[in-house]
């Protein structure tokens, strides 16, 4: 996508951002992948806090006789939406890059085998909101305290895994107050050179993408080219 002058760039973006369709609607739970070496954001972004830290738990039960153990492995999981359903902050998911719900009417489904000898498991996704006044300790303890606080039946466990991970909803409804941005950051930028400049921009039709610039935080961005010359050049005609 490119526009040939700074006018005709920062009218054409603006225009942009008022006739995207609802592409987003949807609304997915997206996960992103958490790590402790964390960039610093691209030049035009929107940070923001992430919706939930996660982590994945395996619900396990090596009770030996198969209908008791499956009997103990669904009221735990019960145990654990009921216990859910009283906080006003934690909330139960499935999925690895995009997260569904777990509901009664799914534990049959995500009940299976764990390899060993009379032992089944279940692999549960526990969310907590994230608030302004958050930090990363605060956040990982409500999880913890709910794993510690939930009934186990039988010979079940709720085991933890390593990983902490964040997540956002809807990324894509942040693109056109993204485009916004590079609109207003470009007009800028040409304006910087004098009057006889104009610029050009790749890449505004690619999707939100994300880079994590805290614990809980991450910088939301398009990746775009942008490029500036004097009107009647090649890259920015009058």
């Amino acid at each position: 996508m490119k526009w040939n002058s700074l006018n005709r760039t920062f009218v054409a973006l603006l225009l942009l951002v008022t006739a995207t369709g609802p592409a987003w609607a949807q609304m997915e739970e997206v996960v992103v992948t958490a790590s402790r070496a964390y960039e610093g954001p691209p030049n035009v972004s929107i940070v923001k806090r992430a919706d939930h830290l996660i982590t994945e738990v395996t619900v396990t039960c090596d009770t030996r006789d198969p209908d008791k153990r499956r009997q103990e492995m669904r009221q735990t999981l019960r145990d654990m939406i009921a216990e859910a359903k009283c906080s006003q902050t934690i909330s139960l998911g499935l999925g690895e890059s995009v997260l569904g719900a777990l509901k009664e009417s799914n534990l049959d489904e995500i009940i299976t085998s764990d390899g060993r000898v009379d032992t089944s498991r279940a692999n549960v996704v526990i969310k907590t909101t994230i608030s302004a006044d958050d930090s990363f300790d605060s956040a990982t303890a409500r999880i913890k305290d709910f794993i510690a606080k939930t009934p186990k039946a039988g010979r079940a466990e709720i085991v933890r895994g390593a990983r902490w991970d964040l997540t956002i909803i809807g990324p894509e409804q942040y693109h056109d107050a993204l485009v916004a941005r590079i609109a207003a950051q470009s007009k800028k930028t040409a304006e910087l050179f004098g009057p006889g400049y104009g610029v050009s921009i790749d890449g505004m039709e690619r999707s939100v993408s994300w880079v994590q610039t805290g614990p809980l935080d991450l910088a939301l961005y398009i990746s775009y080219s942008l490029h500036v010359a004097p009107f009647g050049s090649h890259e920015a005609a009058p």
